[in-house]
C-alpha cells in the first residue's frame, strides 16, 4: 500500500505540473492514456488464462515478512499499469482552484481503503478462489471482466 501511494502521490503531482502549464499536451497525454488501456484491455480479453496453482498437498514456502514488505513495494512502483491508471484517473479530480494538498490526500485516502480492501478480499478469498479457477475457462472470465473495465476507463476517459 506504501508503493500505491507513493505511485499515486508521485503521478498526480507530475500530471498536475504539466496539466497546468501545457494543457494541450495532456489532453494528448490522456489521449494515449486510454489508447493505452486499450490496448492492455485487448491483451487482457485475448489471455487464455492459466494461473500458477501449487499442487494438491503442496504447501507454499514461507517467507519473511521484509521480504514480503519490498517484494510488494517493488511490484507497486514498478508496475506501470499502475503509473498509467494513476496519471490518467486521478488528476481530473484536481480542482486547480482549490488546495491542492487536501484534494491529494483524500483521492490516495480513497485509492488505499479501495486498495486494502481489495487486498483484504484476495487473501481471505484466496483458497476458495484457487479451487474456482482450476476449472476450465474460469481465469478467462476474470481477464475479459478486467478487460471490459479497462475499455470503460478508456472510453471514460476519452469522453471526459
Amino acid at each position: 500500500m506504501l508503493g500505491v501511494a507513493l505511485v499515486a502521490i508521485l503521478a498526480v503531482c507530475g500530471v498536475a505540473a504539466i496539466m497546468l502549464q501545457f494543457p494541450a499536451f495532456f489532453q494528448g497525454f490522456k489521449v494515449a492514456g486510454a489508447v493505452y488501456l486499450t490496448y492492455i484491455g485487448l491483451q487482457m480479453w485475448r489471455a487464455k488464462g492459466k494461473l500458477a496453482l501449487p499442487q494438491p498437498g503442496e504447501l507454499p514456502a514461507r517467507l519473511a515478512r521484509r521480504t514480503l514488505f519490498s517484494q510488494g513495494f517493488i511490484t507497486a512502483v514498478s508496475n506501470p499499469k499502475g503509473w498509467a491508471f494513476h496519471m490518467a484517473l486521478l488528476p481530473p479530480f484536481i480542482d486547480s482552484q482549490l488546495a491542492f494538498w487536501p484534494q491529494l490526500l483524500v483521492l490516495v485516502a480513497i485509492i488505499l481503503l479501495l486498495e486494502f480492501g481489495s487486498m483484504l478480499l484476495y487473501a481471505s478469498g484466496g483458497k476458495a478462489l484457487a479451487l474456482f479457477f482450476s476449472k476450465t475457462n474460469r481465469v478467462q472470465y476474470l481477464n475479459r471482466i478486467g478487460a471490459s473495465l479497462m475499455f470503460g476507463v478508456a472510453l471514460w476517459m476519452l469522453l471526459g
